[in-house]
């Protein structure tokens, strides 16, 4: 099968942070605060996606207030960080909301991401993701984490299903 018949029934996206929405760097600040980048145009992508009717989750082991922060301001809703177990906590997700493993993308870069990437229907990396993630992806980004990966598969599905257009919402005051 091409990969981008994959892309093609996607319904719902779920990212994981660090290394895939960030580059993996934390930057230690001498006030102790830790600090990370993350890329406009993976936001953008996201708000497209979440204005498209698409489904979006974060899941991440790590924990940050100012990731989900940002998050919140891209509107996305569903941001779990702090898990331990990110295919169970999935699965019971998945189950609740009656979806089929083959239309969730899931991007991760390293190894606690694998038990996720090998259910996800289309699962993907970012270009410098670890090699044992790379194996199990059935898409490797031509980019690296923090860097657009993620702008790259959501612009995918969205042009494949002819939901790649930029509008501008406008307050109705």
């Amino acid at each position: 099968m091409n990969v981008l018949e994959l892309f093609k029934g996607i319904t719902t996206f779920v990212f994981d942070v660090d290394g895939v929405l960030t580059d993996g760097t934390v930057l230690l600040l001498e006030n102790g605060l830790q600090a990370r980048q993350m890329h406009v145009k993976d936001g953008l992508a996201l708000q497209m996606a979440l204005r498209n009717g698409y489904r979006v989750f974060i899941i991440s082991g790590g924990s940050s207030e100012p990731v989900i922060r940002r998050l919140q301001y891209l509107g996305v809703e569903e941001i779990h960080l702090g898990l331990k177990d990110k295919l169970k906590f999935f699965e019971t997700i998945r189950e609740q909301l009656g979806l089929n493993w083959n239309e969730i993308l899931y991007m991760g870069d390293d190894l606690p991401d694998i038990p996720v990437l090998e259910k996800a229907g289309l699962s993907c990396c970012p270009k410098d993701a670890v090699a044992e993630v790379k194996m199990v992806s059935k898409f490797i980004s031509s980019v690296k984490g923090g860097k657009g990966c993620v702008r790259e598969v959501i612009e995918k599905v969205l042009k494949l299903n002819g939901h790649w257009h930029y509008t501008i919402e406008v307050s109705s005051r």
